[in-house]
């Protein structure tokens, strides 16, 4: 409903487009840089299969290369459709959990995973102002405020999970205070064997952020396809600005802006940063292509970047949870046999 939302407020600002104009705007782009643009969206989920992969292998799992993508398919769209993110490392859990994969080691490797996607973010941001020092000044004030205060949460949530990942009393110890109460007010029973279990993960978690933490490699090589997925993202505007016959002389401070934009709705307790992203798309591009162009490059960046790219991510974590559903029922009937 957001999502829906969200699309016809822009069309409505932009009373020169309807619905069917954009199509046709579309079908009159540049095909090799509007497929260039679907491309490096797709490389976004890829990449962040790779990352996760690296670090699940490393910790002695994860041996089957395509198990990758369906933690970063269900991360996308399970992040997409919960406010801040939340659902989507569970999910991922979730999955890593039925492949056999301790949930402590899970935990550990999400974690690290999003303190290098943090610092990605940061990164180019510092990048876009390297590329163009002006960016930031180009946006309003209100975008502004939301640029800032999103620097300042990315950068502390950085903070935060590098504390989290070497010392797991602070996940454990409040768990285990919350089954401990949840026990006396009659609300849970086994406690012991809920602690043990607890106590289970909290070593695997421990070990796998040793092995991490003490990997100069892993850290270089999560960090690096963490940037290339944010990038693979961020330069999509870029590339469907171009498609629509956008100056090249342009590109640049496009994606420099578009880093700036990803900061400033990263941090935002919505779902995809539905509407906040969409209103920094048009303010930041603006003074670059003009209104119509800024109205016509958001909607077809967010049209590719989220609504396509999660409904696809949704679609394969579905299938791939119906397949190894009949799967398992299938063995169990081959057992009972």
């Amino acid at each position: 409903m957001l999502a829906v939302l969200t699309v016809r407020i822009v069309l409505k600002q932009n009373s020169e487009m309807s619905f069917s104009e954009l199509m046709d705007l579309i079908g009159s782009s540049n095909k090799g840089f509007m497929l260039a643009a679907v491309a490096f969206s797709a490389m976004y989920v890829v990449f962040e299969a790779f990352a996760i992969s690296c670090i699940i292998k490393r910790s002695g799992y994860g041996k089957v290369p395509f198990n990758g993508l369906i933690y970063s398919t269900s991360d996308v769209y399970f992040s997409a459709i919960t406010p801040s993110s939340t659902g989507g490392q569970p999910a991922s859990i979730f999955f890593m959990m039925r492949d056999g994969i301790p949930g402590g080691i899970a935990t550990a490797a999400l974690i690290l995973n999003l303190f290098m996607y943090t610092l990605s973010i940061i990164t180019l941001g510092f990048v876009s102002i390297v590329i163009e020092p002006d960016a930031f000044q180009a946006f309003s004030t209100f975008s502004k405020v939301l640029i800032i205060v999103g620097f300042s949460a990315l950068s502390l949530l950085s903070v935060l999970i590098s504390v989290v990942l070497r010392n797991d009393r602070l996940i454990f110890e409040p768990l285990t205070a919350l089954i401990d109460k949840l026990h006396k007010i009659n609300i849970i029973r086994n406690k012991d064997g809920r602690i043990a279990r607890l106590e289970k993960m909290r070593s695997d978690y421990r070990r796998c952020s040793g092995i991490i933490s003490n990997s100069r490699r892993i850290l270089l090589y999560s960090f690096l396809l963490n940037l290339i997925q944010r990038a693979s993202q961020i330069v999509v505007p870029v590339l469907v600005y171009r498609s629509l016959g956008g100056k090249s002389a342009h590109m640049l401070s496009v994606f420099a802006k578009q880093c700036l934009i990803t900061i400033g709705y990263n941090y935002v307790p919505v779902p995809g940063g539905m509407g906040i992203s969409d209103y920094l798309m048009i303010d930041g591009f603006t003074d670059v292509m003009g209104e119509s162009m800024a109205f016509n490059v958001e909607l077809i960046s967010r049209g590719i970047t989220f609504y396509i790219c999660v409904a696809i991510s949704g679609l394969i974590t579905l299938a791939w949870h119906l397949w190894k559903r009949r799967v398992s029922g299938d063995t169990q009937k081959e057992e009972a046999i």
